[in-house]
């Protein structure tokens, strides 16, 4: 059983209490006033026994009688929960009432109802009902400074914990990070961040995304400091975050990318960090197309081959650098291509031997970028031993030439 001092517990039962539920619903407005009513859901809650205070609660929510202050009576309730909870061997029945008055007060409350909603949140034992108060928090705590700032802390020390401890209700954190969507406060930022430097599931980074689209502040911003200041690791956390975004424009992750690229590239420590959030870079300059990091995605290719060579970095790698440049290319770009094409057929020229994969995707990417300045090194694979993807791809990329 859970023991505290000072308790009261109604232990009375009332035998009529169905007549006096008839009663209840049955009799007009007229002759029984709202906070009579009130009162008397009150009284009948006290005296009936832990179970069937359930249904009280229930009839009064469907009462229209009982219209704004029924919160009164779901605060009594929770104030007589934790007066009560810890003499009450089965807590079934007190999770029950609990959770309809938190539920009730998430649409008939008002932030003058989080201070008991808080005392329930700190002092009950049971992780689900406290995760559902910390949502009725945060569907109150709106535009409410002192109510965020203590959700944002009271998430922190979750953190806290788990990083020293390693172990956490996960559905309290999740909880916090509905409380925080509900409440869309950039003062969240810092802590979102803070537990995504932390490393959760994945599941609460999903919900750490989803919270960060929903919140009103410049989240570039945000982004864009944490990658020029922080730690390597948390450079890419923040940049995953980015593209992880429904709420960045295009031309907002267009300039993240192309920052996360050029730190990445001005890194020469080869921490796996950055080469990491390199590579994940030039994916997302790719699928946007961003021709403003041209002059990075040619550096990138040095990079790469130079990684490749070395036995450092895959082919896999190698290709994703070329598709970037017909991707992004711009004319320098191109004509870049065209000089490693030129170089490639020169030695298949003279040795007969070449990388298909790298030459298909360099003529690809020419064929991508359309400048005609490349039309002879792409003319005169027809007359090597390339295989017909290649030669094929070549004469594709001719046909998209513009003149």
């Amino acid at each position: 059983m859970y023991k505290r001092e000072n308790r009261v517990v109604f232990k009375h039962k009332f035998s009529g209490r169905f007549f006096v539920i008839f009663l209840l619903v049955f009799i007009p407005p007229c002759i029984f006033g709202e906070f009579a009513l009130l009162q008397s859901y009150i009284k009948m809650f006290s005296e009936l026994e832990l179970k069937a205070k359930a249904e009280v609660l229930r009839n009064a929510a469907s009462d229209r009688r009982v219209n704004e202050s029924i919160n009164q009576l779901y605060e009594f309730t929770l104030r007589y929960a934790l007066d009560n909870y810890a003499d009450t061997e089965d807590l079934t029945y007190m999770n029950n009432i609990i959770s309809i008055a938190v539920k009730g007060l998430r649409n008939a409350g008002s932030s003058a109802d989080v201070d008991i909603l808080w005392e329930v949140l700190l002092e009950y034992p049971v992780p689900v009902i406290k995760a559902d108060v910390l949502v009725t928090i945060g569907v109150l705590g709106k535009n409410n400074n002192i109510i965020i700032n203590a959700v944002n802390n009271y998430l922190a020390e979750i953190n806290y914990t788990f990083e020293s401890e390693n172990t956490i209700d996960y559905s309290l954190v999740s909880a916090c990070i509905t409380a925080i969507t509900e409440m869309r406060n950039n003062s969240s930022y810092p802590v979102l961040f803070s537990l995504l430097f932390t490393g959760y599931p994945e599941v609460i980074s999903s919900e750490i995304y989803g919270a960060l689209d929903e919140i009103n502040g410049d989240l570039f911003l945000y982004i864009r400091n944490i990658m020029k200041k922080n730690t390597p690791e948390e450079k890419f956390i923040a940049f995953k975050a980015a593209i992880n975004s429904r709420r960045l424009s295009f031309t907002e992750l267009g300039h993240l990318a192309e920052l996360a690229l050029e730190i990445g590239l001005f890194d020469l420590t080869g921490n796996s960090d950055l080469i990491a959030m390199r590579y994940a870079a030039i994916q997302t300059l790719t699928s946007l197309r961003w021709s403003n990091a041209s002059a990075l995605a040619v550096r990138n290719y040095h990079r790469i081959m130079a990684d490749y060579l070395q036995g450092i970095a895959s082919k896999g790698r190698l290709i994703e650098s070329i598709i970037c440049l017909g991707a992004i290319g711009d004319s320098d770009a191109a004509l870049f291509l065209g000089l490693q094409l030129g170089l490639i057929n020169e030695k298949t020229k003279s040795t007969g031997v070449y990388d298909a994969d790298i030459t298909l995707a360099v003529v690809r990417a020419l064929g991508a970028i359309g400048i005609n300045t490349t039309f002879e090194h792409l003319l005169f694979t027809s007359n090597l031993s390339y295989n017909e993807n290649i030669k094929t791809a070549a004469r594709e990329a001719l046909n998209r030439l513009k003149w």
